[in-house]
């Protein structure tokens, strides 16, 4: 993140910038041209880390859901950042994906991530009718545990994917299956390995926004 939008973060967690001019602003911050404040201001809208609410005030997103006028705006983060969501910093976010409340189908935004999809390992999944396909935007309930059949976000090596999940009770076993036009071989894990695979399920897929 640049210098200038981490100043403007810090400023607008203290002020509200709404009640300050760019000239103001640009003079509190120690940058010379206001029209600087003004491009940084509008990147970090944009990346939804400055948002405006229903009072017309400047507020900071955390790393986590927020709602504005029942719009979920989730956190989207990278493949490479894929750990427990609440480990996530805002630098790590790349933005937030908007979603109104009815569209979701929840009234609650807690433990939900957007992570874009990479490859084509469940472009022959369904869930409620959609794919996932390379570039589609994924949501993610981090706080919901799979249960057998589930499409779920797990982590392998330190590498997140996408997979659908099952357990095998009569031989204790989790196989992560891809759904795909391209032959991809399981992921196999006994239940006495978990710890020590470096395997974890970072949550449930509940929805897929298609990015065409």
């Amino acid at each position: 993140m640049h210098e200038n939008q981490e100043k403007l973060l810090k400023l607008a967690e203290k002020k509200d910038l709404s009640k300050m001019s760019f000239r103001e602003i640009a003079r509190e911050l120690d940058i010379e041209n206001p029209q600087t404040v003004i491009h940084h201001m509008e990147q970090l809208k944009k990346r939804g880390l400055l948002y405006v609410d229903t009072k017309k005030q400047h507020r900071v997103a955390k790393p986590l859901t927020y709602v504005v006028d029942k719009i979920y705006n989730i956190p989207i983060v990278g493949s490479a950042n894929c750990g427990p969501a609440l480990e996530f910093a805002r630098e790590d976010i790349e933005g937030f994906l908007k979603i109104s409340e009815r569209s979701l189908g929840r009234t609650r935004p807690n433990g939900l991530i957007a992570v874009r999809a990479v490859g084509n390992s469940l472009n022959k999944a369904d869930i409620s009718g959609e794919s996932i396909e390379n570039g589609d935007y994924v949501i993610v309930d981090t706080k919901k545990a799979p249960e057998d059949g589930n499409y779920v976000l797990s982590i392998i090596d330190e590498a997140a994917n996408f997979k659908r999940f099952y357990k095998d009770k009569n031989k204790h076993e989790i196989r992560l299956v891809s759904e795909s036009t391209t032959p991809i071989p399981p992921i196999v894990l006994h239940e006495e390995d978990l710890r020590t695979s470096g395997y974890l399920v970072n949550g449930v897929v509940i929805k897929v926004v298609k990015n065409s």
